[in-house]
């Protein structure tokens, strides 16, 4: 049975500062735009690009909104409300460009007025985070242990088969607390795409999705609210972005990959875990990765935006102006991810990105 519990105020507090960037404009904090119904449909300022989603990419995209405005002008305001509320927000056409780290399920697809395209921006890892503070060896997890933490099956750290595969490490008596996303997340469901696909259990079980019924937990808003959860919590394990886990010095396991590998996640090993062909449409799972050097939680996140542009009143101005910043951001905005541990995206990936783009229409036109 699903339990989500109440974060304490300086979990929530982490949340509140990190779930909303704003890029040179002022916001709310309700997961919607100040002004969204008018800015979005091109009656207001164009100037101010509107957008909402991932908190996945959410550390990446307060530096690339940031440079881009720094030598562009344009501001761009993204809400980090989770890859489901951005999705919402995309079908009601209150934001410009949603940003999510799965592709549209098909109920979503059928909700959208019109085609929705899907612009490959990153790639990243979610890794495994832990709260032992007594463990100073970085833990090793075998995909069968990690089915059955989150599964409920294995309740202390000291249980025989974690010990197993960390041979020295003296673990400690701790129950282990599990720390999962309480919302619509992209996050969720690279971890439980993973999850489904190493571990029959699961499968059959709570499965994969954005939003799944989670046996045992606790939840909390975006990553930065499963961050909070894990630091304020002794023994308590759950799926994070690598920049969160980075940015917040919070340990990290090594997960044993499909080769055999207990491979730590970085760019390295999400770019090896990316090196595949990339469908036209953009929509792939790196989950599970066949590369030895591959890190197997790794995913690809994507900015969402309507193939046709002219809707809502919308000027081709800001339609342009919008494109344009996806364009930037798959190009010279990569350059800003390896500081914050995302994975340029590989050269297939940005061919896929600028053929999506310059099939983006304004009355049935070409933008680009």
């Amino acid at each position: 049975m699903k339990t989500i519990k109440s974060l304490s105020l300086s979990a929530l507090a982490l949340i509140i500062s990190g779930s909303m960037m704003l890029y040179g404009c002022n916001g709310t904090g309700n997961g919607s735009a100040k002004g969204a119904d008018s800015t979005a449909s091109g009656n207001s300022d164009d100037n101010t690009i509107l957008g909402a989603g991932s908190s996945f990419d959410n550390p990446l995209f307060s530096k690339m909104f940031s440079e881009y405005n720094k030598s562009n002008g344009l501001k761009v305001n993204y809400q980090s409300i989770g890859s489901g509320g951005g999705i919402q927000q995309l079908t009601s056409k209150t934001v410009d460009f949603g940003a999510s780290d799965a592709p549209l399920n098909k109920q979503q697809d059928s909700l959208m007025s019109s085609p929705v395209i899907h612009i490959p921006v990153t790639a990243g890892a979610v890794v495994v985070s832990y709260n032992l503070p007594e463990v100073k060896d970085t833990l090793k997890i075998t995909p069968a242990v990690l089915a059955d933490i989150f599964l409920g099956k294995i309740t202390k750290w000291n249980d025989a088969k974690i010990a197993a595969v960390n041979p020295g490490v003296k673990l400690p008596a701790t129950l282990i607390t599990i720390a999962h996303r309480a919302d619509n997340s992209g996050t969720t469901n690279i971890f439980t795409t993973y999850l489904s696909k190493v571990s029959e259990s699961w499968n059959a079980g709570p499965g994969k999705g954005s939003n799944v019924n989670w046996p045992v937990g606790l939840g909390g808003k975006g990553n930065e609210g499963v961050a909070g959860t894990i630091k304020q919590t002794p023994g308590a394990i759950g799926y994070i972005e690598l920049a969160y886990a980075n940015q917040n010095a919070m340990p990290y396991a090594k997960i044993q990959n499909k080769a055999g590998n207990f491979i730590t996640p970085s760019i390295a090993s999400v770019t090896a875990a990316a090196n595949i062909q990339i469908p036209a449409d953009g929509k792939v799972s790196l989950t599970n990765t066949d590369a030895a050097d591959g890190y197997p939680i790794s995913g690809l996140s994507w900015v969402l935006i309507y193939k046709e542009q002219s809707y809502n009143n919308r000027s081709q101005d800001r339609a342009t102006k919008m494109v344009k910043l996806i364009w930037w951001a798959i190009h010279e905005g990569q350059q800003y991810g390896a500081p914050l541990s995302y994975a340029p995206l590989s050269p297939a990936a940005v061919k896929v990105g600028e053929d999506l783009l310059k099939s983006a229409t304004y009355s049935n036109k070409p933008i680009l």
